[in-house]
């Protein structure tokens, strides 16, 4: 089978959204794939024995992404960057919900430690997740950046593409958005 590029998942995305469900059928099976990769991605950093499985995780966002039918892709990163934030979002509400069974507060963890062996818990998934919506309320790209290449598995090319600025652009603050991560996660209360 002949993977499309870039350009064809695109223009199957564009058709999508004006209402081509012929589009919808041959996008389904690489929208899976790749929805796959992220999750697997994903589910790396989680703990061992998750009850959430890389499936169940791509089949809810592959729901939630459908919602969005009529929504304007500018490209394949465009979709794939959306449809990592679902992803995290799915994550991080269902580490919320989970029960502490031992009462413990929410853990400090490096991001550079989560990037290269996988965040492990939900106390440091959900403890990234607020440094992340923190960094959030005053710089949206940096937040942005860190979602699409942290979460996402976007390149860095993939990423100034989303956010339509130069790839150096997304390097510099991927840069600072990790420092300013660092601190947050470590600093004392």
């Amino acid at each position: 089978m002949v993977q499309p590029n870039d350009q064809d998942v695109t223009q199957l995305l564009q058709k999508w959204s004006k209402g081509d469900e012929s589009a919808l059928e041959e996008l389904a099976p690489i929208v899976h794939s790749e929805l796959h990769r992220i999750a697997r991605r994903y589910m790396a950093r989680e703990r061992g024995g998750h009850t959430l499985q890389t499936t169940a995780l791509v089949n809810e966002a592959f729901v939630r992404l459908i919602d969005w039918k009529n929504a304007k892709w500018n490209s394949r990163a465009h979709f794939f960057g959306v449809a990592a934030g679902m992803m995290r979002r799915i994550l991080v509400d269902f580490a919320r919900k989970r029960p502490k069974k031992d009462g413990t507060a929410l853990l400090r963890v490096s991001i550079d430690k989560a990037e290269r062996a996988g965040v492990g818990s939900d106390p440091e998934i959900l403890a990234l997740d607020d440094a992340l919506r923190s960094l959030g309320e005053f710089d949206t790209r940096k937040a942005r950046i860190v979602e699409l290449r942290f979460f996402g598995g976007l390149t860095v090319d993939e990423t100034a593409e989303v956010l339509s600025v130069a790839p150096i652009t997304v390097m510099r603050e991927w840069k600072k958005a990790k420092a300013w991560l660092y601190l947050e996660l470590n600093r004392e209360d």
